[in-house]
């Protein structure tokens, strides 16, 4: 530990304590006394069995906030992981192992060392600093920052720039930004028929024949053309369940799960309206509950971008791509709140894999890019006072 970097030190010690959701396993202690040494005012937040933590230097706006989860998904078969899952070490190629090295105690590790070296350098920054970390990102996330943000609107305290410690880069720490993500709206269908004997169809209704033609119809529907930012709306269907389990028995229901990642050009309202438009058009008998997991949301270019691709600009080298692919995160609880948000942090091979495992020199960067984000936007505001 001793010939470790502030960064890396930091990782291990929050790897090393077995958070699986939505357990924090001691991190935020951890980290609640490393932010009250530089100045932080702490708030632990428990919401059912979820302890989230909102930290914050400074009483002005603007304010910039970073975001993270402290708990990790399961570690799977403990056999097959080549080295121990919450016994960090660096392997022989310089890679960090454990759960969480990459998914996100390796982002949040450089949130640290960001912040104690950018306020070494600026004591009085002309910035409020902030952390909102959850214990619930990798369960079903409705204890953790989606409640630290309302609490956050009854005292209307306002974000203005906020950072996400998500894995967004693909091969190259950087190489990607998340400007935002698409919307995430789920269906459980129930198709009702009739059960009976399979010698006897005049007798039965078949739900899982009734619902096929509606269901081809729903995967070919062309639901939106996407646009400059988001790849047209995708719907998959998750999962079909019907039948007693015998060859001769016409079942008397049929359930269906989906799934839409939908884009800014659709709401959640006209999915579910031309869905129930579909199955009504084929004279169906069925059940319907949805589950709106997230809105779509949009960090256009701006100062927040900017700033960021500044920062892995002077530290990488490299040009960054914008990208609003992949799954949801917490970033679409913060920015319905008017917040620029973007998700920055390590390569994303290894999540919630076995044997998860992140480049150590990545994670130096990292923190590097995090506080040469700070410096942008912190000589940003200083400009902009000059001008007033």
């Amino acid at each position: 530990m001793t010939s470790l970097s502030p960064t890396l030190t930091t990782a291990f010690e929050l790897i090393r304590r077995p958070s699986v959701t939505p357990e924090d396993a001691g991190c935020l202690d951890y980290l609640s006394q490393r932010l009250e040494k530089l100045g932080f005012t702490l708030y632990r937040l428990p919401f059912g069995e979820v302890d989230n933590l909102w930290a914050r230097r400074g009483q002005q706006q603007p304010l910039f906030c970073f975001a993270g989860h402290t708990d990790v998904v399961p570690p799977g078969p403990q056999e097959r992981w080549e080295t121990d899952p919450f016994t960090p070490e660096i392997d022989s190629e310089g890679f960090l192992r454990g759960r969480g090295a990459a998914d996100m105690k390796g982002s949040i590790a450089a949130f640290i060392e960001a912040l104690e070296v950018f306020l070494t350098r600026h004591p009085h920054p002309q910035i409020d600093l902030a952390l909102l970390l959850t214990s619930d990102e990798e369960g079903p996330a409705k204890n953790g920052t989606v409640k630290v943000v309302e609490w956050l609107e009854e005292r209307n305290e306002k974000i203005d720039w906020c950072l996400v410690g998500e894995p967004s880069s693909t091969t190259q720490v950087g190489d990607v930004i998340k400007n935002g993500r698409r919307g995430s709206l789920g269906g459980r269908l129930i198709i009702k028929g009739k059960q009976g004997h399979v010698a006897y169809p005049h007798l039965a209704r078949n739900p899982i024949h009734l619902a096929a033609p509606a269901l081809t119809a729903l995967t070919e529907e062309v639901w939106d053309q996407g646009n400059a930012f988001f790849p047209a709306t995708s719907f998959q269907i998750s999962n079909i369940h019907a039948g007693t389990g015998a060859t001769n028995v016409v079942p008397g229901e049929l359930e269906v799960l989906f799934n839409w990642r939908f884009s800014t050009e659709l709401t959640a309202e006209a999915i579910q309206a031309r869905t129930e438009a579909i199955l009504k058009a084929h004279q169906l008998d069925y059940v319907i509950e949805w589950q709106l997991s997230g809105l779509p949301f949009l960090t256009a270019e701006g100062s927040l971008v900017a700033a960021a691709q500044t920062a892995i600009k002077q530290v990488t080298g490299r040009q960054t791509q914008l990208s609003t692919s992949g799954g949801t995160s917490d970033g679409r609880f913060i920015a319905p709140t008017g917040a620029q948000v973007v998700e920055l942090g390590p390569v994303n091979a290894t999540i919630h894999q076995v044997n998860e495992r992140v480049a150590a020199a990545d994670l130096e960067q990292l923190s590097e890019i995090y506080s040469g984000l700070l410096e942008s936007l912190a000589a940003s505001i200083e400009v902009s006072q000059a001008n007033v």
